[in-house]
């Protein structure tokens, strides 16, 4: 199955509770990033043991490690977790830039140095988490 069919399976798959916001997340992060790659994580390792929430990716940025070693990877995630959705920003330099410059204005979510957990779309500012996803593609 191709990536595009990964995601929508993944989405399908979700309690109709999230089903819906789910797709509208998938949509208003494509609108921002209308031709980037497309990437899913199904969460499990390579002995097939689920370690992870699945993850819907987007874009491309080059992970560098420790070692000196690097890797592709996406530069935005989006994923379902037991109390809602979580969209990962990757590559921002500054740990405390979201929370600070997004923060006040998100609404009802939790922000660490590069994910917004939130519990559902009503919770939050849509126009805000654009801009914090924008940001993002901007500065990785």
């Amino acid at each position: 199955m191709n990536v595009q069919g990964q995601i929508k399976e993944y989405i399908v798959s979700q309690p109709e509770s999230k089903r819906n916001e789910m797709q509208e997340l998938h949509r208003i992060i494509m609108k921002v990033m209308p031709e980037c790659k497309l990437w899913f994580l199904d969460g499990k390792n390579s002995e097939n043991k689920t370690v992870a929430n699945p993850n819907i990716g987007y874009g491309i940025h080059t992970i560098k490690y420790a070692d000196g070693k690097t890797r592709e990877f996406y530069q935005i995630g989006l994923s379902a977790n037991k109390t809602g959705f979580s969209v990962y920003i990757l590559g921002i330099k500054d740990k405390t830039y979201l929370a600070q410059k997004y923060g006040k204005e998100l609404g009802k979510a939790s922000i660490s140095g590069y994910c917004i957990k939130f519990k559902t779309l009503k919770d939050i500012n849509i126009d805000v988490l654009k801009a914090a996803v924008q940001y993002g593609v901007e500065n990785t």
